[in-house]
């Protein structure tokens, strides 16, 4: 269990930085946009190719997708929009995040797949 905690930990703090990189250079709220479109593509990665070998799933999913996705400021971002009037905005933010976001994680198990297969 601590190899375990050890991996979410050096993994989180892998994924923050690039999360803080990627917003860096693109602004709020099209980088954190992007992160989690880019996170959920790998996550769909991910989840076919590590499947049989789960021992890599602390560190690359829970910790580095995990500290470089982040819905909590994907939440802000959506609410920023909001309170300042852009309510068409924030609804075209919010419904375009969830939507490719999906169609990421889709993607990125269906490539993995075809990869494996």
């Amino acid at each position: 269990m601590f190899l375990t905690l050890i991996q979410v930990a050096f993994g989180g703090a892998i994924g923050s930085v690039l999360r803080y990189w990627a917003t860096a250079m693109v602004s709020a709220p099209f980088g954190t946009g992007l992160v989690n479109v880019l996170g959920s593509f790998a996550m769909g990665i991910l989840f076919v190719t590590l499947s049989s070998r789960t021992a890599l799933s602390p560190l690359l999913m829970t910790g580095i997708l995990g500290g470089f996705t982040t819905f909590s400021a994907f939440s802000l971002d959506a609410l920023r929009l909001w309170q300042s009037g852009q309510t068409v905005g924030a609804a075209l933010y919010v419904g375009g995040s969830v939507v490719l976001s999906l169609f990421a994680v889709a993607l990125g198990a269906a490539l993995a797949k075809g990869a494996l297969g």
